[in-house]
């Protein structure tokens, strides 16, 4: 069984015991691990992950980050000024993308057909990278997570701190890890 099926499988177990319905948000957050160079066989596999969700009994929507950066810049009317002079974006950047990516995650998770019994799935967290903490962002939302918010992070999870694609300092964050070794 290849590593991506390995994971589905522990997630498939997790998803499946009964949800606590007291817990805060933070705690609302599912975090599958997998090694960076997996990101297109989890894309080309994601559907074992949403059966795994349907056949626990609750409901599947998705998101995908991977285009959030282009779509932000693209509607900027000082896009052509930035990409003259790139480092006049930083302020920009860290002020107002973090913000814009909770906005599309928050949409989704307030959207009428997203309830307490649904997995909100959230794929292309790496292309974040550079542009945004992805630990910023889920402070950001913790409050607006009804079900559950599984995040799809390709990095490394050991002793309770997560790095995205391995390269940044990590954090410490109250989700509860899928890994390889999940039991």
């Amino acid at each position: 069984m290849a590593r991506i099926e390995d994971l589905a499988e522990h997630y498939g177990r997790h998803i499946s015991t009964p949800w606590q319905r007291t817990v805060a948000g933070a705690q609302r957050v599912v975090m599958v691990i997998y090694d960076k160079e997996l990101e297109r066989t989890l894309r080309a596999r994601k559907l074992a992950f949403e059966t795994a969700t349907r056949q626990a009994g609750h409901e599947w929507t998705e998101v995908d980050l991977a285009g959030a950066f282009g779509e932000w810049m693209a509607a900027d009317d000082y896009r052509d000024e930035y990409f003259a002079s790139p480092e006049d974006l930083q302020l920009k950047l860290e002020a107002e993308f973090p913000g814009s990516v909770a906005d599309r995650l928050r949409e989704t998770l307030r959207a009428q057909d997203v309830g307490e019994n649904t997995v909100v799935s959230v794929f292309g967290a790496g292309s974040l990278f550079g542009l945004a903490r992805i630990s910023h962002v889920l402070r950001m939302i913790e409050s607006d997570i009804r079900g559950r918010l599984l995040v799809f992070f390709p990095g490394q999870f050991e002793r309770n701190n997560y790095r995205l694609l391995d390269a940044r300092d990590g954090w410490n964050y109250l989700a509860v890890p899928i890994t390889a070794h999940s039991d």
